[in-house]
């Protein structure tokens, strides 16, 4: 589970550059006023990315507060 956590961040952090380029290449060849509205793309994705990433740190702290309290009983 933790090398599909790993990958999907990197999936939702790729993702979100990729849509940032594309967003902002067709906001200039076609205009900012028509492409503006989906930078709202890009903001979900680094959201679902960082997101992603306080999860997995706070359950790495979970899963070692588990194995601290299994040693002491």
């Amino acid at each position: 589970m933790k090398i599909y956590n790993k990958i999907m961040s990197y999936f939702w952090l790729f993702s979100a550059i990729t849509i940032f380029l594309i967003v902002t290449y067709m906001s200039f060849t076609e205009g900012f006023n028509k492409w503006a509205y989906y930078y709202v793309f890009v903001l979900t994705s680094l959201a679902v990315y960082f997101l992603k990433t306080w999860m997995m740190k706070r359950m790495d702290r979970h899963n070692e507060f588990l194995k601290e309290k299994k040693t002491i009983k």
